[in-house]
């Protein structure tokens, strides 16, 4: 069976290939362009002809080195026909939102999940957002913080020094044995001093206001110590409810009921029986 492919070619004798010169052609004016083989990366409508190219369908297209670049990134435009009226279509490469866009020649069908992922705030717009949030920040507001944050800091210095002053007087009287259980603290003493005086004040400014008329009724002491005498409860005897009957209600009547005789009673002595039998039979 025969080579489909010849791998070796005819050289006649008279060959001489130091006689083949190489020669260049003329350089390619504009961006380098190459053929490569590449699918539809979105679905696209052609605006010549409105046919439809769904994403993955198989081109040979043309690719361009642009001159435009995204942070060194080099971005690349390709060409193709339209399947239907060999219209000129033309997309490059969207690094930015990692994607593509369609440039002429077509225009790229609806996407929900795109639509909704473009209304997110990029990078940029949330640089924009902070810039000018922090241009509109209230300076009076950031005084007053930091006015809090001052007296906070300061009284937890006061905390820490009274803390400090306590834990050394208490190191000095155990070295030199003294018990400092009756011994008043002067911070302490100072602020029992004030808590004082705040509340004698307090004390005279109320005293100073009438207190208003809420009209309460005066009550007698001496009416009111001497107890009024108040009748005795009267108890009356409850009287119990009739039954209703149901049966004669719904119609039922009832049975006549025979009233038991007594059982005879024996006598108390069986010899006056006898002779009562004996006086009746004469």
């Amino acid at each position: 069976m025969s080579e489909r492919k010849v791998l070796t070619k005819y050289y006649p004798p008279d060959f001489d290939p130091s006689k083949i010169g190489r020669q260049r052609g003329p350089k390619q004016a504009g961006p380098k362009v190459q053929t490569v083989r590449l699918m539809a990366p979105f679905s696209m409508k052609c605006l010549h002809c409105g046919e439809f190219i769904y994403k993955g369908r198989k081109f040979n297209a043309r690719k361009e080195t642009t001159d435009e670049k995204y942070y060194h990134i080099a971005i690349f435009r390709f060409y193709i026909r339209c399947t239907r009226c060999s219209g000129e279509i033309t997309f490059k490469v969207d690094p930015k939102n990692m994607d593509y866009e369609c440039e002429r020649g077509a225009k790229r069908n609806f996407e929900p999940w795109r639509a909704a992922k473009l209304a997110e705030e990029t990078e940029e717009e949330r640089l924009d957002r902070l810039e000018r949030e922090e241009a509109e920040h209230d300076a009076m507001q950031e005084l007053e913080t930091k006015v809090l944050d001052a007296k906070t800091e300061m009284a937890v210095a006061d905390a820490l020094d009274e803390i400090r002053s306590r834990n050394a007087r208490i190191a000095r009287a155990d070295k030199e044995g003294v018990v400092l259980t009756d011994v008043p603290d002067p911070v302490d003493k100072k602020r029992k001093r004030e808590e004082e005086e705040d509340a004698e004040a307090a004390r005279k400014a109320f005293e100073g206001r009438m207190l208003p008329d809420l009209g309460e009724e005066v009550i007698d002491e001496d009416v009111a110590d001497t107890p009024e005498e108040t009748p005795l409860p009267v108890f009356t005897k409850k009287t119990p409810k009739t039954r209703k009957d149901a049966g004669s209600a719904l119609g039922i009547k009832k049975k006549a009921t025979v009233a038991a005789l007594p059982p005879p009673q024996a006598p108390a002595n069986p010899a006056l029986l006898l002779a009562g039998y004996d006086s009746d039979s004469d």
